[in-house]
């Protein structure tokens, strides 16, 4: 199985109709001078606590900066048992504009 890239529109209508996990994984201080509001920040330090805690199940979004390192990192947590995973496409700077 492979993740699938995802629209900001689509993402939005997916966070808005479904339990959605969605994750950026930016660097924390890009993270703390803005997000989407219903991502959690995960990096090195905190992904094994975060796999070990969520549910596969639930689809999943994964943002970065452009959309080009979520691609990578979507196809890592289908990897370890994600069932449903999305890249945002144009990543955060895309979502905010």
């Amino acid at each position: 199985m492979n993740f699938s890239r995802i629209s900001a529109e689509k993402a939005k209508t997916l966070l808005a109709k479904a339990d959605t996990n969605l994750i950026d994984i930016r660097d924390e201080q890009s993270f703390q001078l803005g997000h989407i509001v219903a991502a959690q920040h995960i990096d090195n330090h905190c992904i094994a606590e975060f796999i070990a805690k969520a549910d596969k199940s639930k689809p999943l979004i994964v943002c970065c900066y452009h959309g080009n390192s979520s691609q990578s990192a979507a196809q890592f947590f289908v990897e370890q048992s994600f069932q449903e995973v999305y890249s945002l496409d144009g990543g955060f700077e895309h979502w905010r504009t």
